[in-house]
């Protein structure tokens, strides 16, 4: 499984690499290849300053080795090996009026003294996080995600919304970080589910991003916009920051298990603003937005 999977992300960075920098018209993703002295390594893939993208960055990686003091605890165990592999991706792009979008789809194997495997699952998910609220692209997003759950179960779409919007939840803001969309974990083999069927419903999901995203990029990247569009953008790109850097379970694994620091942090913006006690104007389209974020919505 772990054969199969890392060959189907390497594919799928590929794939959507080359497709941003068709939209983007103008950069190109930079690669950066890295090796980890416990084992493994990763294929890191930047693109800046675009037509289109401010910054992105699709990155994959496939580490192994003991397990890190962390996990240990997390888990229970006095000792052990793992293998984990997976593709990470944020993109910033420049224009207020497209969305920053995020996307994780990982998989994770532990083995006991002899070598044999205790535990394997997957995990991931996408996310769309406005800076305006459009709210058929909001539609548009939830319903690819929905259409890619549906074809293996019915249940998928509600749980793993639901499980995004708890997620992705600026605890200290008591808002969301944006409109959701998918999130699962721990994807086990089952009864009902087989790990090939597991493996089956992630590349689903993976296969179905690029739909749920340049659609709206290309609905929105002519809009004008004004510098007062370009503050707003970055105030709530500051409220990006903090989540990853106060909640994201991915960064804080990464930053306590010696990972590689500019894989990990790629996902930051590279401009932001923190205005103290910033409040929207009353009726505004950016106090729009916050309405939505205060309560998730269901739009499909």
């Amino acid at each position: 499984m772990k054969e199969q999977f890392y060959s189907y992300i390497q594919n799928l960075q590929d794939t959507i690499t080359s497709k941003l920098e068709v939209v983007d018209g103008k950069a190109k993703f930079q690669e950066d290849l890295w090796e980890r002295a416990e084992g493994g390594g990763g294929r890191t893939r930047v693109i800046e300053n675009g037509n289109i993208f401010e910054k992105g960055g699709v990155n994959i990686s496939a580490v192994h080795g003991e397990l890190p003091e962390v996990l240990r605890k997390q888990f229970g165990v006095e000792s052990g090996d793992f293998f984990a592999c997976g593709l990470s991706l944020v993109i910033h792009p420049k224009n207020p009026f497209v969305p920053t979008v995020h996307a994780n789809w990982r998989y994770f194997e532990m083995y006991d003294q002899d070598g044999n495997i205790v535990t394997q699952w997957f995990g991931g998910g996408q996310d769309l996080t406005p800076y305006y609220l459009f709210e058929e692209d909001a539609v548009h997003f939830h319903t690819v995600c929905k259409e890619a759950c549906d074809k293996h179960h019915a249940d998928f779409y509600p749980k793993f919304k639901e499980t995004c919007d708890s997620y992705f939840w600026n605890a200290h803001r008591n808002e969301a970080r944006g409109l959701g969309g998918l999130f699962f974990d721990y994807l086990k083999e089952t009864e009902e589910f087989t790990m090939q069927n597991r493996y089956d419903f992630v590349t689903e999901v993976g296969n179905s991003f690029l739909n749920s995203y340049v659609p709206i990029v290309e609905r929105r990247k002519e809009i004008d916009y004004t510098q007062a569009h370009k503050d707003w953008q970055e105030v709530r790109r500051g409220r990006y920051v903090e989540f990853n850097l106060v909640h994201d379970r991915g960064t804080l694994f990464g930053l306590k298990t010696n990972g590689r620091i500019e894989s990990i942090l790629m996902s930051l913006p590279p401009t932001v603003q923190w205005k103290y006690n910033h409040h929207p104007a009353q009726g505004s389209e950016e106090e729009k937005l916050l309405e939505v974020l205060a309560k998730p919505k269901s739009w499909v």
